[in-house]
């Protein structure tokens, strides 16, 4: 959210209200506070700034990742590969080869 319109680069200023803050969790915020010189909304919005930070510096997983993530607490499986065998002769796509691998069987 940036001020529309306007030549200001920085981002517009948005009003956050918390309410039903348990007593002992304002009490604390207050003494952080004051222990940082700071007064509580200065301290609240320091607490913010530093919460989300490093989501910026995270980069969004893919769905790969991200089901990976999701299901790695259920364990993997493991498959058996069947072993590689070969199946046939690779075509040939020279224009100037006469003989194919069709032609070759009889």
């Amino acid at each position: 959210m940036y001020n529309e319109g306007g030549s200001d680069p920085r981002p517009a200023i948005a009003t956050l209200a918390i309410r039903n803050v348990d007593a002992v969790v304002k009490e604390r915020q207050r003494v952080r506070a004051a222990r940082h010189g700071r007064s509580m909304e200065a301290e609240a919005q320091s607490i913010l700034s530093e919460a989300v930070a490093g989501d910026r510096e995270k980069p969004e997983p893919n769905l790969a990742e991200a089901m990976r993530w999701r299901f790695a607490p259920l364990g993997g499986v493991d498959l058996e590969l069947p072993p590689a065998e070969f199946v046939d002769v690779p075509p040939s796509f020279d224009p100037l080869s006469l003989s194919t691998p069709m032609s070759s069987r009889s």
